[in-house]
């Protein structure tokens, strides 16, 4: 074979695997490992670099050009999305929550949808471990306190905290990141941890010591309620009124899971009117919080922009993980942390 046959042959073959190239859109600016794994398995990858979240008009209009989709949490993946992306052949989430995903219509539509579990486990638990304290102690109206003047000699009876060492822990949904919180809490403060989940933990009964509790059981005995579980129809709007006016007037109430598994309305009232001590939130209803927003200012509440996994650490393992369930789907047709795993099965 001649040179130049060669030179054709080959380019031809470059041709060929550049068009067979799966395209994948990434939604936002991630770290870089993504897009580097990504394209070292072949990829031909874009990624959405404008400030902020895509609308989903131009979600939507970008999807149509791809195989796949990395996404975040701001993405809306509803039915509507399903109807006009059903071409798309995997999701990748960057995140443990999907509530942003319709996944029934994702499973409809035969497209599975991976998400990134055990790498932010630790990261968050630190979150919900910080914030317990951080109430106790009304350290974010203190801090505030220093800025606005008011800090001027020792005022013993001024602003007192609560101390958590014996006290009890109760967690609603008791997962990986709750056992991370529970394991703390005992080694740092020697906690009795009760718990409420849909089924019983019997590792974490074996291993901590935790108890299994009713859900009024869990708010009428828990010192300290941290909030684990997922967003679903059955967590909705959990914590109401009704189960805060149940909990101990001492009771500090954490959520670093979903904001939408708390009343924030009611929550207020009953941090300003004395139903419960206070309350730590890493996720608010709606977010981005409003700067206006009375929690802000409440003296025994502390609030954070949702920093849950926000560690150099876990936000590389979510986006090795959302780009490792992309490739390994191509290579072997399974992903490796599926959350519709009916959808590998029929293909």
């Amino acid at each position: 074979m001649s040179f130049y046959l060669i030179q054709i042959e080959s380019h031809l073959k470059i041709l060929e695997i550049a068009e067979m190239a799966k395209k994948v859109l990434i939604t936002r600016i991630i770290p870089s490992i993504a897009h580097e794994l990504l394209s070292q398995a072949g990829f031909d990858v874009t990624v959405w670099e404008g400030n902020g979240p895509m609308t989903q008009t131009q979600l939507i209009e970008r999807a149509k050009l791809v195989d796949a989709l990395l996404s975040l949490g701001a993405d809306k993946l509803d039915k509507h999305f399903f109807n006009e992306c059903s071409h798309l052949e995997i999701i990748g989430q960057f995140a443990v929550g999907f509530d942003n995903i319709d996944v029934s219509e994702a499973t409809l539509k035969k497209i599975p949808v991976g998400n990134t579990p055990f790498v932010l486990n630790n990261a968050t638990a630190d979150v919900a471990f910080g914030l317990m304290i951080a109430v106790s102690r009304k350290m974010f109206y203190q801090h505030k306190s220093i800025a606005r003047g008011e800090w001027k000699h020792f005022q013993p009876l001024k602003n007192l905290g609560i101390e958590l060492t014996g006290k009890t822990l109760g967690i609603f949904g008791l997962g990986r990141i709750g056992m991370v919180m529970a394991q703390r809490c005992i080694g740092a403060y020697n906690m009795k941890v009760i718990y409420h989940n849909r089924t019983r933990h019997e590792e974490a009964e074996k291993k901590l010591g935790c108890n299994y509790v009713t859900f009024e059981e869990l708010l009428q005995q828990s010192d300290v309620l941290s909030v684990h579980s997922i967003l679903s129809n059955e967590t909705r709007g959990i914590f109401n009124k009704l189960a805060f006016q149940k909990m101990k007037p001492s009771a500090i109430f954490i959520n670093t899971s979903r904001g939408a598994v708390h009343n924030e309305t009611d929550l207020i009232e009953a941090l300003t009117t004395g139903v419960i001590w206070g309350a730590g939130l890493d996720v608010t209803n709606p977010e981005p919080m409003d700067a206006n927003n009375p929690l802000l200012s409440i003296p025994n509440a502390a609030v954070l922009p949702h920093i849950g996994s926000g560690t150099v650490e876990a936000r590389n393992g979510m986006a090795r993980l959302a780009a490792e369930n992309i490739i390994e789907f191509y290579k072997s047709g399974k992903v490796p942390h599926c959350v519709n795993p009916s959808v590998l099965k029929k293909k």
